[in-house]
């Protein structure tokens, strides 16, 4: 049986280290490199192919989540693990949306980590339990608006502010449209910015592109 080889990326080597240990102990796990920021992750990922990448959120640079994203952009193929302290559900529903297949909190016990390698390894999902259940309420909820489904870490006026963005409007004619500030409009794009995880709103405007339906899309090029 072939072993998967496992990349991990995080900018503490105490906690590489402790990774690295555990998993060098581990018959059907190899590591095959590290990477302490966002750009060396997608470097590695780009030349040593793993079969699993376990990735932070918060790393120098680029983030763990727009690693994320370019990683499964460029290789569907490389499985990605979240291994992160943060559970707040904008991190969790922008990592999955990023292309993670899994989300697992630092402080999992030794087995729950080796299974999540080895599911997500496999071709599975999964998350640590907390999660999984804030996530089961969260799709099994009523809710009437697609658009609220695709983000819903956005509060619904953080939402209207992002799709006036995304059809082309700036924060004077969204304060103009919506009826308030241009202050105001500035503090929500900030928000948008944070909760998306995004560095400026060209990128945040582009998940909301790629979030919309044919349908919309041609909506809003007529």
């Amino acid at each position: 049986m072939s072993k998967l080889r496992i990349a991990i990326a995080d900018d503490h080597p105490l906690f590489r280290h402790g990774v690295r240990t555990l998993l060098e102990a581990t018959p059907d796990l190899e590591v095959i490199g590290e990477a302490s920021s966002g750009d060396e992750a997608v470097a590695l990922a780009a030349t040593e192919k793993p079969d699993v990448m376990l990735m932070d959120i918060r790393m120098p640079g680029v983030t763990g989540i727009e690693a994320t994203r370019r990683i499964a952009a460029a290789d569907p193929s490389i499985r990605i693990l979240v291994l992160t302290m943060f559970q707040d559900d904008a991190s969790v529903f922008t990592a999955i949306r990023g292309g993670a297949s899994g989300y697992v909190l630092k402080d999992a016990e030794r087995d729950e980590l080796l299974r999540a390698i080895r599911a997500v390894g496999n071709g599975e999902a999964i998350f640590s339990p907390g999660i999984a259940s804030r996530m089961i309420e969260y799709f099994a909820a009523a809710r009437p608006a697609a658009k609220e489904e695709t983000f819903p870490e956005l509060g619904a006026r953080e939402r209207e502010v992002l799709y006036l963005m995304t059809d082309g409007a700036g924060n004077d004619e969204i304060a103009r449209k919506l009826g308030i500030s241009g202050k105001t409009v500035a503090n929500y794009v900030t928000n948008i910015l944070n909760k998306l995880q995004v560095r400026d709103r060209q990128e945040a405007m582009r998940l909301a592109r790629e979030s919309q339906s044919p349908q919309e899309e041609k909506r809003g090029g007529s």
